[in-house]
């Protein structure tokens, strides 16, 4: 699935930074030249959850948006995000709802 989701992404242009997992996005994120504006992120994962990635990576990265999935319920994923009107894409899902999630972040309209 990451493959999937890094390749969609990058044939709509932008640069990926691709982690796989939380403690791995964490250093990744600290060698990073220029500026992040969007994290990817499943709801939940092994090592900490997507929510908590988020909070933890918001904290030194101001403005950074979020869009998150999963193969869990809708019901269930939103209610373990807890935010309001965050993006939130169902998975198996296709590289246009991608790629509508993705404008829809960074053009502001979530």
């Amino acid at each position: 699935m990451r493959r999937f989701v890094r390749d969609v992404i990058e044939e709509l242009g932008y640069h990926v930074l691709e982690a796989e997992g939380p403690k791995a996005a964490h250093a990744l994120l600290q060698l990073r030249h220029g500026p992040v504006h969007l994290l990817l992120t499943d709801v939940v994962m092994p090592e900490e959850s997507g929510p908590v990635l988020a909070a933890d990576l918001r904290a030194s990265i101001p403005g950074l948006r979020v869009i998150y999935m999963s193969g869990y319920s809708a019901d269930l994923a939103q209610h373990a995000i807890n935010e309001p009107g965050v993006i939130f894409l169902q998975k198996p899902f296709a590289p246009l709802a991608l790629s509508e999630a993705i404008r829809a972040v960074l053009d502001g309209a979530a």
